[in-house]
This record gives structure tokens, sequence and C-alpha cells, in this order.
């Protein structure tokens, strides 16, 4: 339930969708520029997607699947070319 001091999102996707009520404030301090909140939370989806599936590959128990491999590498193509810089060097986490 969305209030003064917070912002709901609505999420839209081929199988149904989702609301997400997130403190207002966490919203602005992520903005750059003149972003909406919509942008804002689509960018904090991709990095934490991009977290989750680099600890997956490169910090998983045992030899990731070839599967897993061709999506992370989809993954981080759609990362730099919405962020116009690599994972490893937005975050300093390169190997």
């Amino acid at each position: 339930m969305a209030d003064s001091q917070t912002i709901e999102i609505s999420i839209d996707g081929p199988d149904g969708g989702d609301d997400l009520a997130l403190p207002a404030p966490l919203v602005d301090m992520f903005a750059e520029n003149d972003e909406n909140a919509a942008e804002v939370v689509g960018d904090l989806a991709m990095i934490n997607a991009a977290q989750q599936i680099h600890a997956a590959v490169a910090h998983g128990q045992g030899e990731p699947s070839e599967e897993l491999k061709a999506v992370e590498s989809l993954l981080m193509s759609l990362f730099e070319e919405r962020f116009g810089q690599t994972f490893g060097e937005m975050t300093g986490h390169d190997h």
C-alpha cells in the first residue's frame, strides 16, 4: 500500500504483473539527472540481476553450465548497453 512515504511501481511481464512499494526517499537517492521512478527501479533490477548471475557463475560451487554462462553473457551485454559500462567497470569487481 503506497502512502506519502512510499512509491508504488507496477511491473508488467509476459505472464502477469506485480506491484512493488519502495520508500520514496530511496528512489530519490538513486535517481540521476531527471530519471523517473520507473527508470530508477529498472536500473536497480538490472544491477541486482547482474550481481546474482555473476555470483552464480563466478562464485558458485562447481563449474557453471553452458546455459548459465550463456545467460550471463546475454545479461552482461544488456547491462553494458543500458549503463554504457561493464559490470566490472561499474562495481570495480572484475574477474
